[in-house]
Formats: C-alpha cells, sequence, structure tokens
C-alpha cells in the first residue's frame, strides 16, 4: 500500500489558528442539564464537533443527545467546517470528537490514496493511525456514505453518461457543482483525473445540498452528491458508476480523543457503538430527507428516532 505520513497536505488542510477558532466560536451548541450530582461526577463536557452539511448535523445530535440520556455534560459545536478544518479542531483541543468517514479520514487527512479495499480493513488502518497522535475510532455504522457523482436521465441517455469516466464523452468543459473542497481533494478533481483520465473538468462552487437545484436547472452538467442524500430516495437522478473505485467506503465511525475516554470510562462507548449500530442506510437517508425535504429541525428527528427507533426506545 502506498501513502503518505499521517499529516494533512499543507494545501489543503492546514488552517490558521484564527480562521479555526472563528469557525468554533461561531458554532451553535446548547447544553440541556442532567442532574447536578452526575455532572459533577463526569466533569468537563464532552465536546462534540460535525461538518457542515445535513448528515453531520443528525449525527451529532444524535451522539450529544444519546450521551445527555446517559447523564454527560454535552457541548454541541455544529457546522465547524470540511473534514479538514474540523480534524484540526480535534486536533487543536477544540473538540473532544466528531463522527467522521472512513474512507474522508484515509484519503483526505491521512493521504492514504490507495486504501484497503474491506471495510474492515479501512477501518483497522484508520484507527491504527489516528491512535499515533492521542485519537481512536469508535465502532463503525452499518450504512456508507460514500461520495458520487449524479447526472440528469436526459444526460445519461443522450450522451451515454452512465459511468464516471463516461464524462469525458460531454462536450466542452464539464461543470460539476459541488462544495469548494471537491476541486481539491483525491475524492473530487483529482481522483478523476488520475483515476479516469478525465480532464477538462470545472467545479462551480456552492454549499452542500444547492447542487441538486443547480443540476436541476441545468446550471451544472454533474453534481457530487453523498449516496444517503434524501433528495435521491424522492429525486430522478442517475448514479455515475465507479469501476475502478475511485469513492472509497464511508462507513462513519465517531474519532474519539483517548484521554476523553479514559476519563469518561466504557459507558461513553457503549452509548455510542450501540447507536451506530442502528444507523443503516434506510434509516440516514430517511432522516436526511425529513431535514432536507421537509424542513425539520435535524434536533427534533434525532429525539424521534431516539425515542422510537433506538434501543429501548
Amino acid at each position: 500500500m502506498r501513502g503518505r505520513p499521517f499529516a494533512a497536505p499543507a494545501g489543503r488542510a492546514l488552517v490558521t489558528l484564527a480562521a479555526l477558532m472563528l469557525a468554533l466560536n461561531g458554532c451553535g451548541g446548547g447544553d440541556p442539564q442532567a442532574t447536578p450530582s452526575v455532572q459533577e461526577a463526569r466533569g468537563e463536557p464532552i465536546r462534540i464537533g460535525t461538518k457542515n452539511f445535513t448528515e453531520q448535523y443528525l449525527l451529532g445530535e444524535l451522539y450529544a443527545q444519546a450521551l445527555r440520556a446517559e447523564g454527560f455534560r454535552v457541548e454541541l459545536k455544529r457546522d465547524i467546517g470540511s473534514s479538514e478544518i474540523v480534524h484540526q479542531a480535534l486536533v487543536g483541543g477544540g473538540i473532544d470528537l466528531y463522527p467522521e468517514y472512513v474512507g474522508v479520514l484515509l484519503s483526505e487527512v491521512a493521504g492514504v490514496t490507495e486504501r484497503p479495499d474491506e471495510d474492515e480493513a479501512a477501518y483497522q488502518l484508520a484507527k491504527e493511525l489516528e491512535e499515533r497522535n492521542g485519537f481512536t475510532l469508535l465502532a463503525q455504522t452499518p450504512f456508507s456514505d460514500q461520495n458520487a457523482v449524479a447526472v440528469l436521465p436526459a444526460t445519461a441517455q443522450r450522451e451515454d453518461v452512465l459511468a464516471l469516466g463516461d464524462l469525458a464523452r460531454l462536450r466542452g468543459e464539464v461543470t460539476i457543482g459541488a462544495p469548494p473542497e471537491f476541486a481539491s481533494r483525491f475524492e473530487g478533481l483529482e481522483g478523476l483525473e488520475e483515476v479516469y483520465g478525465v480532464e477538462d473538468l470545472r467545479i462551480d462552487a456552492m454549499g452542500i445540498g444547492l447542487q441538486y437545484d443547480a443540476l436541476d436547472d441545468g446550471q451544472v452538467d454533474a453534481a457530487a452528491v453523498f449516496t444517503t442524500d434524501g433528495r435521491l430516495a424522492e429525486g430522478d437522478y442517475v448514479i455515475l458508476e465507479d469501476p475502478r473505485g475511485l469513492f472509497a467506503s464511508q462507513r462513519v465511525a465517531p474519532v474519539i480523543s483517548q484521554k476523553v475516554l479514559r476519563d469518561n470510562g466504557p459507558r461513553l462507548v457503549e452509548t455510542l457503538d450501540a447507536l451506530n449500530a442502528r444507523l443503516t442506510t434506510s434509516v440516514m437517508r430517511e432522516m436526511n430527507a425529513e431535514v432536507d425535504l421537509r424542513d425539520r429541525e435535524a434536533a427534533d428527528v434525532a429525539a424521534e428516532f431516539l425515542r422510537t427507533r433506538a434501543p429501548g426506545g
């Protein structure tokens, strides 16, 4: 396996301390009170961070609410930014844990572009790399929210675009609606060029979720999507095949400080592991749709899941 040292690539993942602190200070985070005796016993609150899209908001709420129900003090810092930024927040001590996608952790944080094919092997490698730096991974989810590229059915049929390499068949410069980091990621333009040899690609940078409307309106030729997006459950899109495995499996695991684990005991691990075991693809796509398509708050959707479908609910 070819890999680079476990350090974020300088051009992509290094952020200034001022920018990082601004991101953290701008995050929301209530802390509903558990009983005072339990809070005093637990010490400092566990600071959970999330990235900047719906599924992450849901995962953050699920983690926070499940831990609060067990008496832990929790501070939730939402919407910190991309993987590169939120991992820097973890390393810098601004947060104690966050939900991460194993494939992204390897390729975009650790710089490992030739990753194991098997989910468990990828997970073990990511865990080993994190443990060298004072962190670790808890149990991963059954669901995998992989990166993908989607086109409209008319484009797929008219231009015979069914796989990622077929993007080369589109005339002229091909525009992909995607978040800004897609332009510099291996699981983005770099990989499309290196793995599939697709050139003349351009990113129309936009917030996550806006790419669907841009695709529907003909503003872009294709869109970078996640396979558990709620819009995929109800919209009409063609996910391009990835026969060369550019987009790795993206099962989710909490990345957490080993010190926080020692300070809070096995109940923290048991709580999050039990929760993650219930998060299947259908569950996540349904919850994402509740937020994105029916305008519900992530906190309310998470609370409903924990109340009605999680163990003991």
